[in-house]
């Protein structure tokens, strides 16, 4: 009972906080508008670990490493808090058991990232539909443009109606599919 308890605050807290840390990432890397309440609220939530983390971890061509690499971190600690308060023994084969974990993590990074992708894709077809002059339109729009942009240069809209958000979301739950199942054969060598 403690250890669920323990596992559902940990993965929540700390999922949430991997989330803003991502959302931060992909903001800066697809330079959507930083005066923004969003923009703002994940500064805001995620700066008192990311400025110290800046001086450790350089940017790489105009990427910041340090906010990705503390995602990945946040990830690795969720589940390492997880295996252990399932009681899981990792004397047996430490280094397997430590890089099965940071392989485990970078597949819950690239799962969060497509399902970031998925609701941004499906907010702004929304907002676009019911209120395209929302104030959040312009950061649905920053957000999804580079990957709705892949579809829209294929396929043509049709009687006005833009399609690639439809064939976007296809191509994610498709890549939702095959990344559960690479997440299960890592999990099923912890075991």
């Amino acid at each position: 009972m403690t250890g669920d308890i323990l596992i559902f605050l940990v993965d929540t807290l700390l999922g949430l906080f991997s989330l803003a840390l991502l959302l931060r990432f992909y903001f800066q890397l697809l330079r959507v508008p930083y005066y923004n309440n969003a923009s703002q609220f994940l500064i805001a939530v995620t700066d008192f670990i990311v400025r110290p983390a800046r001086r450790f971890i350089p940017g790489w061509k105009g990427l910041d490493l340090s906010t990705l690499i503390l995602a990945w971190l946040v990830e690795c600690i969720i589940l390492v808090t997880v295996h252990f308060s399932q009681e899981h023994d990792f004397g047996n084969n430490m280094i397997t058991t430590i890089g099965v974990i940071g392989l485990m993590s970078i597949i819950q990074i690239i799962k969060t990232t497509l399902y970031i992708v998925l609701v941004m894709i499906i907010a702004q077809a929304v907002v676009s539909w019911i209120n395209p002059y929302s104030p959040i339109a312009p950061l649905l729009n920053t957000f999804t443009q580079p990957f709705l942009a892949v579809f829209r240069r294929r396929i043509p809209p049709i009687a006005n109606v833009d399609l690639s958000p439809l064939f976007a979301l296809i191509v994610i739950q498709l890549l939702l599919m095959m990344i559960t199942g690479i997440n299960m054969e890592f999990r099923s060598m912890l075991d």
